[in-house]
């Protein structure tokens, strides 16, 4: 018989049309000969669908969306597919959410299970599990809803002492999303309520001092090892408005490029690959995963981990991809990989 795949996107969360965006790429590639492929849409909403555009007709800069008109998708066929590819970012895809469905229904899938997804979505939960493990990072404060509006004095204090400049982020949110850099307290303010848009928990880190922003790949070969990837660096262009690697630079304007492999010694290259070895198996990651860092002068010039992406971006001009087509794996087989993956990983508790 042949397998059935079930290939999810959309979503409610702010990087939907970055899913749909992946969707496109994984879709063409899948190999139709091996897989019956059945293409499922969450519209911004949240309804399920039978969602079958390719969207070809896109205007330059334009993200697509999964729209309405097309026929519902049951929640009872996921039990009929055989493994399901969710390509979902941000919550309520990429934060067990979605996940535990797929448990619940004893279905397998693609990527991290419950609590890796969810502890790699929460950025604090995230850090305190990677202080854990020993791998360095830069200082930072979590504000909890009821801190910021009950408790305010205390809460700047604490952000305070981190000193200028710092990024305010939404603790669960990806692709940049309410993301804001503050150089004068008198920003701090307007920066928590940009990142309150996206969840109401939100995170201040110091900044890292003449950075360089460099990433690291993960999947898990045939036994289920993982295995690091060459390293890659984003670099947005000088010319620019953009003070950091943001949503527009990353997916809409052209101007940052990926640099693969990175022109970076090889000692500290292999310090990488060591680095986001430790962070996939810290937060018990399965699948796949983008592991970020900062080379900076603010730590004596050394090595600091950002974040683990346990969903990352997939199209065949992201990152992800791009590391392991230097790595020797391909766009195609690189999906082929993940999917077999998935396939030959046991049910239930793991």
């Amino acid at each position: 018989m042949r397998t059935t795949i079930a290939v999810v996107f959309g979503g409610q969360s702010s990087e939907h049309g970055v899913s749909c965006l992946t969707a496109r790429e994984v879709l063409a590639v899948i190999d139709r000969d091996r897989y019956d492929v059945v293409p499922v849409g969450i519209t911004p909403d949240g309804r399920w669908v039978e969602e079958t555009a390719v969207w070809d007709d896109l205007e330059p800069g334009a993200l697509p969306s999964v729209r309405d008109g097309f026929p519902p998708f049951s929640w009872d066929r996921v039990r009929e597919v055989d493994v399901v590819f969710p390509l979902l970012h941000g919550p309520w895809g990429e934060d067990g959410t979605i996940q535990g469905l797929f448990e619940l229904a004893g279905v397998r899938y693609v990527g991290a299970g419950v609590m890796a997804s969810a502890v790699g979505m929460d950025k604090p939960f995230t850090k305190t599990v990677f202080s854990a493990a020993g791998l360095p990072q830069l200082p930072y404060v979590t504000v909890q809803p009821w801190e910021w509006d009950a408790k305010r004095d205390r809460a700047e204090a604490r952000i305070h002492a981190l000193g200028l400049p710092v990024f305010v982020k939404p603790a669960r949110a990806g692709s940049s999303s309410g993301v804001t850099p503050v150089h004068d307290w008198d920003q701090l303010e307007d920066a928590v309520l940009a990142a309150r848009k996206f969840d109401p928990k939100v995170i201040v880190e110091a900044a890292a001092h003449d950075k360089r922003e460099v990433e690291c790949a993960v999947i898990q070969d045939e036994r289920g090892m993982p295995i690091a990837s060459e390293v890659g660096e984003i670099v947005v262009a000088a010319d620019t408005d953009h003070e950091y690697y943001d949503f527009e630079a990353k997916y809409l304007d052209g101007t940052s490029t990926n640099v693969v492999p990175a022109d970076l010694p090889e000692t500290v290259r292999q310090r990488i690959r060591e680095y986001a070895l430790q962070a996939f198996d810290a937060i018990g990651c399965e699948g796949l995963a983008r592991v970020d860092f900062f080379l900076t002068s603010s730590v004596g010039g050394g090595l600091v981990i950002n974040e683990i992406n346990t969903m990352p971006g997939f199209t065949p001009f992201s990152m992800f991809p791009k590391l392991w087509e230097a790595s020797g794996v391909d766009y195609p087989e690189l999906v082929e990989r993940l999917i077999q993956l998935a396939l030959q990983r046991p049910l239930g508790l793991r």
